[in-house]
């Protein structure tokens, strides 16, 4: 039963103005937090925003997630009782060179929201963790666990993203908070982000120029379609742990593609090949991903429906509509 607004934080990005859409989609009341900070494009975030102001039942907020005072006033008063967290500063590589905007994000900005559903009695937080948790291990048996072990980040991002889920942990058994942590395995799809590989990809191969091909192309990542992410998003925030339970899903496509792979279907799908200039690791990256997805499947029936070449060919057809050829 829907009941009460929903406040979806990282409203105006890539997977929170999906998740968004969808909630809408199905009535309800949605307000979405963001700061429309410039870590890429805001003429794509203002864009993202456009397709969701003016819908019934949507309000969004311009708002720092850290700003401790203004989110816990935002919960009370609006009597919310399910928050879905997906602001962060994201980016593996950024973060080497400017950590501390992962210090307020990521580290504060989640305290934030902690704090705001320990007052408020918030009875299901969904937040946005992250597969670089996993660290840089090899491909195996059935693919990451959410079992298998998380002590050894390559990131600051990953190790910021490793403290939200401790900081949840010890939240929900001092308070009693049911909450879920979503791992996201590499999300791609219309709408997406301009630092993700297969973004920059399509504009460098359209414009003619070369694109940097990273740990020599030999690197591999569980893509996963924004649509995908969207299911299991919602699919968890309806099935709330009981109370004073943590619980942590893995969400991916279960299905790994060589960094290759994933290339040569882009440039199929743009129809256009690209130049590439190989190039080593580098610091931060991990070889590859690999989402076991059997415990989100067991409470949701979570299957992914888009394969890689459906889901580039949608993105190729969305990135020449928002940035048409001169």
């Amino acid at each position: 039963m829907i009941k009460g607004p929903v406040i979806v934080t990282g409203a105006a990005g890539f997977v929170g103005m999906h998740v968004a859409e969808h909630l809408l989609d199905r009535g309800e009341t949605v307000i979405g937090v963001d700061n429309f900070n410039d870590y890429y494009e805001p003429r794509l975030k203002q864009a993202r925003h456009a397709r969701l102001e003016g819908r019934p039942g949507f309000t969004m907020v311009r708002m720092d997630v850290a700003d401790n005072a203004a989110f816990d006033a935002l919960v009370r008063e609006n009597a919310v009782k399910r928050i879905v967290h997906l602001a962060a500063q994201a980016g593996v590589r950024y973060s080497i060179d400017n950590p501390f905007a992962y210090e307020r994000s990521n580290l504060a900005g989640h305290l934030t929201v902690l704090e705001a559903a320990r007052r408020n009695e918030v009875e299901h937080l969904v937040y946005a963790s992250s597969s670089s948790v996993y660290g840089d291990r090899p491909l195996a048996g059935a693919g990451f666990k959410e079992t298998d072990p998380v002590d050894a980040p390559v990131s600051l991002y990953a190790a910021t993203k490793r403290a939200d889920e401790l900081m949840s942990i010890s939240y929900a058994k001092l308070y009693g908070a049911p909450m879920s942590a979503l791992r996201f395995f590499t999300v791609y799809g219309p709408w997406g982000r301009p630092d993700m590989a297969y973004y920059g990809f399509t504009h460098k191969i359209l414009a003619g120029e070369p694109i940097e091909v990273y740990g020599e192309g030999k690197m591999a990542r569980d893509f996963t379609f924004i649509d995908d992410i969207v299911a299991g998003v919602v699919g968890v925030l309806d099935n709330p742990p009981p109370s004073g339970s943590h619980e942590i899903y893995n969400i991916g496509d279960s299905d790994p593609v060589g960094l290759m792979d994933m290339i040569t279907t882009l440039e199929q799908a743009i129809g256009r090949e690209a130049i590439k200039i190989m190039r080593p690791m580098q610091p931060g990256d991990v070889t590859a991903t690999y989402a076991d997805v059997s415990k989100l499947h067991a409470l949701t029936g979570y299957k992914p429906k888009v394969a890689l070449a459906e889901g580039l060919g949608r993105f190729a057809t969305w990135y020449k509509t928002f940035y048409p050829a001169p």
